[in-house]
């Protein structure tokens, strides 16, 4: 495991169990942001860093009983706090890295993707990743539930120009890695960028 993987583990691990309390009142904004993306009755969809499966219930509702909903997280901690909380019925979870899912080329519709662009290790290549698991002309969804600024101030920290998810640095970020970004909302209430799979 790389020293990266490590800090986010470390990071997360901590914070599982009391996660969702922390940010009780995010259910409407990751409702609004699987809504964005168009899917369908039966489509599949992947949760990449589900973290404790708040996007499982919405992405379930979206693609009903015939889809495919599946959560994958780096941390064992996450996950846990997913099954607690139930969302493990709205989807499969699945303990892996992003960067080298163990799931079969263009097997999915659209990735949805929250709070993980930062705690990427290797964002290029990531994205590349995830691009390879989606469909010719499949969507992703890379979401906050508050904006860039309202993050920062959370964090009593400055926006500086190199952030990635500015949108030119986002909008390069993913067409290096496959992507075409299609529309880039950053508000106080919601950060959503979504992309589309070049072929």
């Amino acid at each position: 495991m790389s020293d990266d993987h490590a800090r986010v583990q470390e990071f997360f691990t901590a914070r599982a169990a009391d996660w969702d309390s922390r940010f009780p009142d995010d259910g409407p904004a990751y409702a609004a942001a699987v809504a964005g993306l168009g899917l369908g009755e039966g489509d599949r969809v992947l949760d990449a860093g589900c973290g404790t499966g708040r996007a499982l219930p919405p992405l379930r509702a979206a693609v009903g009983a015939a889809g495919v909903v599946v959560g994958v997280d780096l941390t064992w901690a996450m996950l846990g706090a997913a099954v607690r909380a139930g969302r493990h019925r709205d989807g499969w979870l699945l303990l892996s890295d992003v960067g080298a899912l163990p799931l079969g080329a263009e097997s999915f519709d659209a990735v949805f993707a929250a709070g993980l662009v930062a705690h990427l290790p290797r964002p290029a290549e990531n994205l590349r990743e995830l691009r390879r698991v989606v469909r010719p002309g499949g969507t992703l969804a890379l979401f906050h539930p508050i904006g860039r600024a309202a993050l920062a101030a959370r964090q009593g920290r400055q926006i500086t120009s190199d952030d990635l998810r500015a949108e030119p640095n986002l909008r390069r970020l993913l067409a290096a890695s496959g992507w075409r970004m299609t529309s880039y909302t950053d508000e106080d209430d919601r950060f959503l960028a979504l992309a589309v799979r070049e072929d």
